[in-house]
């Protein structure tokens, strides 16, 4: 029998195969790594040691002044804000975001902050933009008195569309064991908010798909937010509110405190405190940003679900006992303060904590 003649085999292709070619410039990881040299040693606090290239960072904590240190670590991201930065080409503050995800996750604790490290990953890497994004994690750290003492790029093709990436962080900070928060929460005490600069990092989702029903672009003027875009305003990054936390926890006058992230007041506040009690909230008691009235304005959110996507103008809770010193206190330091609430007892010593709203606030305009 007569085989079939097999198809003629195509001549390999001989140019020699380098990783560039295939997406991925060690170069200009390289030239990263030299652009943000400066910022990251602009970081360096007590206990630093070493510095960008090595591959782990060292850091002393007896030089950073604890005698019985516990650790607290946190990680987490940015979000769908990322997109924004992406589709708006504002790269400045979303490293500042990714800091203030983590740190006031800390500082709830009465962690210091000491080191961070973050992870940008993308398909191809854009220096420029890689670098803009380092420097806001730099300025976030700087602003934190957290070292920023290294991180990862991951440059990978095909897993980012054109222009994509995105980011990680990671901190580590430490408090003396007998200062660890919360301490004993108790009906009676009070509850004080910090504001936010606006929707900070969570939520965005929701965020963008209002924008698509408003028919606005990133480029267009900020209907809630004179002399901005809309890219600029939204892009506001998340307050840090490492030292007014820590400086009234160091002054002895903080019981507890909450980081108003995702879930907002009713999904925050309640996982600091202790059974058997409730937060009882005025939510009539902040100014409200005109984002949030914007937002939920334009798409028609009630606010119930406004109060669970988003901080509403809150954005740290603080628990306290004694109110007038601890508004004095941050009074003296130019940290803008409202009483919002206060800790009642709950329906029974083992039931779960709860925050229930005495006066829901007014969100739409």
């Amino acid at each position: 029998m007569t085989s079939a003649p097999r198809p003629p085999v195509a001549p390999a292709d001989t140019t020699p195969a380098t990783y560039r070619d295939a997406g991925v410039d060690i170069a200009a990881g390289d030239a990263l790594v030299e652009v943000i040299k400066p910022a990251a040693k602009a970081t360096d606090r007590p206990g630093t040691m070493g510095g960008l290239g090595g591959f782990g960072a060292l850091f002393d904590l007896k030089a950073a002044g604890f005698a019985d240190p516990i650790l607290v670590s946190c990680t987490d991201g940015v979000g769908t804000k990322l997109m924004i930065a992406i589709e708006s080409g504002l790269h400045e503050t979303v490293g500042i975001d990714l800091v203030a995800m983590c740190v006031n996750d800390l500082v709830v604790q009465g962690a210091t902050p000491l080191f961070f490290l973050d992870y940008f990953a993308t398909g191809r890497l854009a220096v420029e933009d890689a670098a803009k994004v380092v420097r806001g994690i730099a300025k976030g750290c700087a602003d934190s008195g957290c070292a920023l003492v290294g991180g990862e790029t991951a440059e990978m093709p095909g897993m980012y569309a054109a222009g994509h990436y995105d980011l990680a962080g990671f901190s580590v900070g430490a408090a003396e064991r007998a200062a660890l928060l919360p301490g004993t929460i108790q009906p009676g005490d009070t509850l004080i908010g910090l504001p936010s600069a606006g929707v900070h990092s969570n939520g965005f989702s929701l965020v963008r798909s209002i924008v698509t029903r408003s028919g606005l672009g990133w480029d267009a003027p900020c209907p809630f937010a004179e002399g901005q875009t809309l890219g600029q305003a939204l892009m506001t990054p998340t307050t840090l509110y490492v030292h007014p936390v820590l400086d009234l926890h160091h002054a002895g006058l903080l019981v507890g405190a909450a980081h108003i992230t995702g879930g907002g007041l009713p999904g925050n506040l309640p996982r600091v405190l202790p059974k058997g009690v409730c937060a009882v909230v005025d939510g009539t008691s902040w100014p409200i940003p005109p984002v949030f009235s914007w937002l939920a304005s334009t798409g028609n959110v009630m606010t119930e679900e406004m109060l669970r996507v988003f901080n509403c103008g809150i954005g740290m809770v603080l628990v306290v006992r004694d109110s007038a010193a601890a508004l004095a206190h941050l009074a003296e330091r130019g940290q803008q303060a409202f009483v919002i609430g206060s800790i009642v007892a709950g329906e029974s010593a083992d039931s779960p904590a709860t925050l229930a709203f005495d006066e829901l606030p007014e969100l739409r305009d």
